[in-house]
């Protein structure tokens, strides 16, 4: 890890970390699928379907629902909720508290790369609600992978572009930020350092997923912080 002394580069997710969306995707969804003639309840979303993008959402819905649809309908209904959740989240998107000042640090630390299953205009509406698009280096989007967390795909081209702007391999030094159970199983598939935050899921959850720190809120993650947990995974190694 040669001279550096805390994470110098990190890989956010967005949904749940970041924003606090997803009684947003929750409304979008539900609007998609009544055309659909499917309902589906907030119970069942929170508790089957936090997690997935839209076409593993939509799949999933559907699939216990009982319908069977090709790819390409699923598509269509991909598209079909970009514009809704847009215009909700365009009135009424929740950021948490300290997003915008952690990301701040990190970028001021090293590259920033958000690693998400969210589309990329939600992505980047949020960092423009947030104020801290222009300190992004790059987006891997649901766009850009064929299978969503817990996949590493993503993560996996999230250091490619690292390593590309460093020039050199900055695995070792690079931090996850996570909150769900499929993101943490993604990052530590691709061999990263992942700290969760309790936004969306119990601690004991993300534990039991493989994090490697657990907090309850993003803004407990200062400098000071993140350069201890960088000093005790030093030691360990």
């Amino acid at each position: 890890m040669g001279n550096v002394t805390v994470f110098e580069a990190t890989l956010f997710d967005y949904n749940g970390v970041l924003v606090d969306d997803e009684e947003i995707h929750f409304e979008a969804f539900a609007e998609v699928l009544r055309g659909q003639d499917v309902e589906v309840s907030r119970e069942a979303y929170w508790k089957e379907y936090l997690g997935y993008d839209d076409v593993g959402g939509f799949e999933a819905m559907l699939r216990d629902a009982g319908r069977s649809v090709s790819r390409k309908e699923i598509d269509e209904l991909v598209e079909a909720k970009k514009p809704v959740y847009l215009r909700l989240a365009g009135s009424d998107l929740s950021t948490f508290p300290d997003a915008a000042k952690v990301f701040a640090a990190r970028a001021a630390a090293g590259p920033v790369v958000i690693v998400s299953g969210a589309l990329r205009d939600e992505i980047e509406l949020g960092l423009d609600v947030l104020g801290v698009r222009d300190l992004v280096l790059g987006i891997v989007a649901a766009e850009d992978t064929a299978q969503s967390k817990p996949d590493p795909d993503g993560y996996r081209q999230g250091i490619a572009m690292l390593n590309q702007a460093s020039s050199r391999d900055v695995r070792e030094g690079t931090l996850v930020i996570e909150d769900s159970v499929s993101g943490i199983e993604a990052a530590k598939s691709a061999g990263l350092y992942c700290a969760a935050v309790a936004h969306s899921y119990d601690a004991s959850a993300l534990t039991a997923a493989g994090a490697d720190f657990v907090t309850d809120k993003l803004g407990e993650l200062t400098e000071e912080k993140l350069q201890d947990l960088y000093q005790q995974r030093c030691t360990r190694s």
